[in-house]
């Protein structure tokens, strides 16, 4: 049986939540990973009264979407960033400005998005934790090892308590590596998993997008952290050096032309998704495929149809047999 397919609605945080629903339902989605910003999920009130929750359970019923997910990027995003400006975007207004205050909202509001999960009936919290050393990323002026362990410190020390919450609820927490944040690559989620002792709570919102351009390769990181994929999304990205273009970017846009990489819906990039869903079938992973459309050169409703259709189309069953085994005797 193929995996649910699910569309994440960060993407779509401008329309209202039935707006989405609406939509995702005529497309053909199976379900929704919510988004917790815009209109679509407020985890305080679904965490604290029962008929938001109920008003928002309804809407879902109404246009026969399921929920295996929901996402707090940004409020996970503050609590383990440096403070820089870019962060009052991601928090309630009266926090603008105000570090500490910033951060003791985003750790209540993970803590509170545990807890709307479980009422929600839901047992993964995509998300990032942010990074107090993202911006140490290249060593100059120097980066001593030093201030990589206190980042990595600090992240466990903001964290646990957290997920401690995460525990009592039952819930996991599925990081999205992805630059940024403290786990970025192979080696810092390696790290991260180690600082933490491996404990169940976190394990990995796998997205090949932010992987692919790194020279990483999405498949094998798979099969490195088989045990630890507890989401999966389906985003590409492509890489477009040609002697002029920089794969760090060059503080261009996504969607500018001149950029050394960028996203694409899926089939429209490097991605081997082909690769991906063998590793998915060989761990035996049977959660949701969730798309996250974040193309700037295609309209969106235009991607989501058509990569809800390419994921239905690559997402092939194992085999249950081997294929000479009709040659026995």
């Amino acid at each position: 049986m193929s995996r649910k397919v699910t569309l994440f609605t960060g993407q779509w945080a401008d329309l209202s939540f039935e707006e989405i629903c609406k939509k995702a339902s005529e497309l053909g989605y199976d379900g929704l990973e919510i988004a917790c910003w815009g209109d679509h999920l407020d985890v305080k009130k679904a965490a604290e009264d029962p008929a938001y929750l109920d008003r928002k359970k309804s809407v879902l019923a109404k246009y026969d979407l399921g929920v295996w997910a929901i996402g707090n990027h940004l409020a996970g995003q503050c609590v383990g960033a440096r403070y820089d400006e870019r962060l009052d975007n991601f928090a309630p207004k009266k926090y603008t400005g105000k570090p500490a205050e910033i951060k003791k909202w985003a750790i209540e509001e993970m803590k509170l998005t545990a807890v709307a999960a479980k009422k929600m009936g839901v047992n993964v919290v995509t998300g990032f934790t942010g990074s107090p050393i993202w911006k140490f990323f290249y060593s100059f002026p120097q980066t001593t090892a030093e201030m990589v362990e206190q980042g990595y410190a600090k992240i466990v020390d903001l964290w646990n308590p957290i997920l401690d919450v995460f525990a009592e609820n039952e819930i996991k927490f599925a990081l999205e590596v992805h630059p940024t944040e403290i786990a970025y690559d192979y080696y810092t989620a390696e790290k991260l998993f180690e600082k933490f002792d491996w404990r169940p709570e976190i394990g990995i919102n796998f997205d090949p997008s932010h992987l692919i351009w790194q020279g990483i390769n999405p498949h094998l990181f798979l099969r490195e952290f088989a045990n630890r994929i507890y989401h999966v999304h389906m985003k590409d990205a492509v890489v477009t050096l040609n002697g002029k273009e920089s794969i760090l970017g060059s503080h261009l846009p996504f969607g500018d032309r001149r950029r050394g990489w960028d996203f694409r819906s899926l089939g429209h990039g490097d991605v081997n998704f082909n690769e991906i869903i063998r590793e998915l079938n060989n761990m035996n992973y049977k959660g949701p495929l969730s798309v996250e459309w974040e193309d700037s050169g295609m309209d969106r409703e235009y991607g989501a149809k058509e990569a809800l259709q390419y994921v239905r189309e690559i997402d092939f069953v194992a085999s249950e047999l081997a294929f000479d085994s009709s040659m026995e005797k």
